[in-house]
């Protein structure tokens, strides 16, 4: 039997992955307990849509995922305003616009068209962003291809302080 060397590779990179997602969502979480904390707003992680089928003695248990994913976060700000938005993080120099799901991209258009402060909040290059879904949305007009680099959406960067301040651009306090 022949050694499959991309397999572990592979498994240790979506391994790796996972964690830095968690460790993103993580941090924005915290930042939505500071929004709260100094009443600029009510925002939560949405909760994924999953269903128990069995549960084992041990603590193990069997699921399946019942819908498509909505947008991470939602929420309320003191202005009475919905906010929603999608969480992406890389460790690549670039982020493609179809990381997005047809049903988030689909659930932020909805939200747009309501007033709502609709957006897509990414980690990359070890920087933070908060970009407006229309931009998002547009950005083959805005940057001329279907990724952006940090370098192209610099002004849409947000303070990090061990949270990802999502409603802080780093350009507003300069």
């Amino acid at each position: 039997m022949q050694y499959n060397q991309r397999k572990p590779k592979q498994q240790y990179q979506n391994a790796t992955n996972n964690a830095q997602g968690h460790l993103f969502e993580s941090a924005i979480v915290a930042a939505c307990n500071t929004y709260r904390d100094t009443g600029r707003g009510e925002i939560n992680k949405t909760p994924e849509p999953f269903r128990v089928l069995n549960k084992s003695i041990n603590g193990i248990f069997t699921g399946r995922f019942t819908a498509h994913a909505q947008p991470d976060f939602q929420g309320t700000l003191t202005d009475g305003r919905s906010i929603v938005f999608e969480a992406k993080t890389t460790s690549c120099n670039r982020m493609k616009r179809d990381v997005l799901t047809t049903e988030q991209q689909n659930a932020l258009e909805r939200h747009t068209n309501l007033g709502a402060v609709a957006a897509v909040c990414i980690g990359l290059e070890d920087n933070f962003f908060f970009i407006p879904w229309t931009v998002w949305r547009d950005m083959k007009e805005h940057y001329g291809r279907k990724y952006i680099t940090a370098r192209d959406v610099e002004k849409y960067r947000v303070k990090f302080n061990g949270t990802v301040l999502f409603l802080d651009r780093v350009e507003e306090s300069k």
